[in-house]
């Protein structure tokens, strides 16, 4: 791996004393900007930056002192100095990008630091494939910080992943040099019940003074929120009311307000700032998924800080929710969030503080993005074979494989039906009457079939079920190898024939995402790493994207980023109704439910 620590504080302590006293000169000066402080909330303008060995060493009004012959001079123009943005909880592969090619996606837009979850490849490929992750967010230009995925699978007994994460796994990683805590702990059941195993990966993060993500999805405030609280967990995104995000903040945890893809849980919590008035510095902004085509079209970080603030928030309350308020979240406040003396020089120059266009960034010190163009090298690590292979079927798949025979001598069934929200993670538990032709029952109206189908272990499994929401028409199948959390694949369709080409054609590319009507392949997003990402750059996936939206929306859905929900159809760890390798899941009682049941 091509990893050269970035030097500590201390190590450059003697030479940022001595730029600050103008004994020596600085690498950059950025002259004449409005300072953004956010550790006070203020704008001070008529202020200069001197940097040196990547780390800030003056802010002040007048920093000629710091200027030396071969100090390079940027001139702010009165410009706003702000810190690099944090996205405080996300997953690289749901940008459906390598950490390379997701560093070089979001830089431009002012992000200058993540801390990623890569649970998704930990499903497939175990701590092997976290590794992978954790080393190539290592050679980037930018801060990546990885949390060590607590959860695979994410419900236990309820899925089978490709690889299980043990507490030794956990325990072992927390040594790795670039890990900062233990990634959201999914299974709330497991810690509000004291599974040993749980608590095991919550010490391990503890003892090593590192933080735990949370992920508590449940409305229930009650005995279970506290226990969930009590056990460990230090933050929790899954938030979608302002009750939601209150009570978090009440019990000492942070509550991360997410817009992502397709959540859009900020307008709804930011409330309990701007109207209740409680301590906005107990909040957070995160994306969590964000697609290659969000990161291409709409931005990342900045997309977020800009939708908090036309929902009513002070701008600069916003951007603290998005530097500093995650900093200090993760015990780097004295490493990078601000601008100010021995931090990480992570600065944004931008012309107006509501709209925030994003016009130079700097990271480490390096201009790494001008007029949002990346001007740096995003390293790529060698992915091996065996992340390049992990689509396993066992046998070509026929229509055959996506029957749901009927019982005998019905004539009309009720199935229990997954039913989609849009633009929320969770889903609705329904029940449909639905026909029975030749034997087999078909979907009618809304309801169309899903299926998952085992991919890790080449077993030939294929779960069929209906879901309802998207809207589709005509004789059609999407499939997905990125299927949340377990990441089999999900294969959505009208027609069995249809369905069965499309799982072919995934496995046949080594995984990712297509659509068929026909007989016809629509749209084809190839991602051979793990069957999750790819490591072209993202304005190619963004386009492939783009036309897997348009084939989706000439087969009738109109929802909104209605692939994400496609992709979250196995999710059991979030209400209502899943699917997964065992069966259909009711997420509300964490039990395997019946698919047909007999008309009342």
């Amino acid at each position: 791996m091509e990893y050269t620590p970035f030097p500590s504080w201390p190590e450059v302590a003697p030479r940022l004393i001595a730029v600050a006293a103008g004994r020596e000169a600085a690498d950059l000066v950025i002259r004449g900007g409005s300072w953004v402080n956010v550790h006070s909330r203020e704008v001070r303008p008529g202020h200069d930056i001197a940097i040196a060995s990547g780390r800030i060493a003056f802010v002040g009004p007048d920093a000629s002192h710091c200027v030396g012959p071969d100090t390079r001079i940027i001139k702010a123009n009165g410009r706003f100095m702000l810190p690099g943005l944090c996205d405080a909880h996300m997953h690289i592969e749901s940008g459906m990008l390598t950490p390379a090619e997701f560093a070089r996606a979001v830089i431009p837009h002012g992000t200058t630091s993540m801390f990623t979850d890569p649970h998704e490849i930990a499903n497939v490929l175990g701590l092997d494939g976290v590794r992978m992750m954790h080393d190539e967010a290592l050679m980037q230009p930018v801060n990546i910080y990885t949390q060590m995925p607590s959860c695979a699978p994410s419900a236990p007994g309820l899925e089978t992943t490709g690889y299980e994460i043990t507490a030794q796994d956990v325990s072992e990683a927390m040594s790795w040099p670039g890990i900062i805590g233990l990634g959201e702990m999914m299974n709330f059941p497991g810690v509000i019940n004291g599974d040993p195993k749980m608590l095991a990966e919550i010490a391990a993060t503890q003892n090593a003074g590192k933080t735990v993500g949370g992920h508590y999805a449940s409305p229930d405030l009650g005995p279970d929120f506290a226990a969930y609280v009590a056990g460990g967990p230090a933050d929790d995104h899954e938030g979608t009311c302002e009750a939601d995000a209150i009570a978090r903040v009440r019990q000492g945890m942070r509550s991360m307000m997410r817009l992502g893809s397709a959540w859009f849980d900020v307008e709804s919590q930011i409330t309990a700032v701007t109207e209740k008035g409680l301590d906005p510095r107990n909040f957070i902004l995160c994306t969590d998924d964000c697609h290659s085509g969000t990161l291409v079209n709409d931005g990342h970080m900045n997309r977020v800080v800009r939708h908090a603030i036309a929902c009513g928030c002070d701008p600069l309350i916003a951007l603290q929710m998005a530097t500093i308020n995650t900093a200090t979240h993760f015990g780097l406040e004295r490493e990078i969030g601000s601008i100010t003396p021995g931090r990480r020089a992570d600065i944004i120059l931008s012309s107006d503080l509501t709209e925030l266009p994003i016009e130079t960034v700097i990271a480490r010190g390096q201009v790494v993005a001008e007029g949002g163009t990346i001007t740096v090298n995003c390293p790529h690590l060698d992915w091996p074979e065996t992340a390049r292979n992990t689509v396993h079927l066992g046998h070509t798949l026929a229509a055959a494989d996506f029957e749901i025979t009927a019982p005998a001598e019905a004539n009309r069934v009720q199935a229990n039906v997954i039913g989609v929200v849009e633009n929320q993670a969770p889903t609705k538990a329904l029940k449909a009457e639905l026909p029975i032709i030749e034997g087999l029952v078909e979907g009618e109206g809304e309801v169309c079939q899903i299926a998952l189908v085992e991919r890790h272990r080449a077993t030939g499994g294929v779960t069929n079920a209906f879901v309802s929401g998207f809207g589709y028409q005509g004789k059609m199948a999407m499939a997905s190898t990125v299927a949340h959390d377990s990441h089999h694949m999900i294969v959505v369709g009208t027609d069995r024939e249809q369905m069965a080409l499309a799982a072919n054609r995934l496995a046949e590319v080594g995984g990712g995402i297509t659509i068929f009507r026909d007989g016809a392949e629509l749209a084809l997003i190839e991602l051979p790493i793990a069957g999750l990402m790819s490591d072209s750059p993202a304005s190619d996936v963004a386009a492939k994207a783009e036309r897997m939206v348009e084939a989706m929306q000439a087969c009738g859905c109109d929802l909104n980023n209605a692939y994400m929900q496609h992709s979250l159809l196995a999710l059991v760890v979030i209400p209502e109704l899943r699917i997964s390798d065992l069966g259909l899941i009711d997420v509300r009682t964490f039990e395997k439910i019946d698919l047909l049941e007999p008309l009342a």
